[in-house]
């Protein structure tokens, strides 16, 4: 059984920075594509950031420039971390694991706002 736990989430001010964090059970991880979306209220869940096995990356236009994600295979753990928030990027954001079944997070929430 392949789980996902996200941390990292909180209340932040314009301009700040939080780190996520995703933790995959199982040792699957390393071989699968792994990334985040996020979804606001009243939106669609939209892709943030993905990272493929070999560690290729893409990104939101939204995000480029301030958002990185990363994967450590040793922890099985893949990382966003946050820069120069904005209160748009106010979401529940979910991390996820591509193989033949994509599974979720329970999800995350961050808020930016002053």
């Amino acid at each position: 059984q392949v789980q996902l736990v996200e941390s990292g989430g909180g209340l932040v001010q314009p301009g700040g920075s939080l780190r996520l964090s995703c933790a995959v059970s199982g040792s699957i991880f390393s071989i699968y594509a792994a990334g985040w979306y996020r979804q606001a209220p009243g939106n669609e869940r939209e892709l943030v950031a993905g990272i493929s096995s070999g560690g290729s990356t893409n990104y939101a236009d939204s995000v480029k420039g301030r958002f990185t994600i990363s994967r450590d295979n040793a922890k099985n753990t893949v990382y966003l971390p946050m820069n120069s928030l904005k209160p748009e990027d106010t979401a529940v954001y979910y991390c996820y694991l591509h193989t033949l079944t994509r599974y979720w997070g329970q999800g995350t929430q961050v808020t930016v706002s002053s």
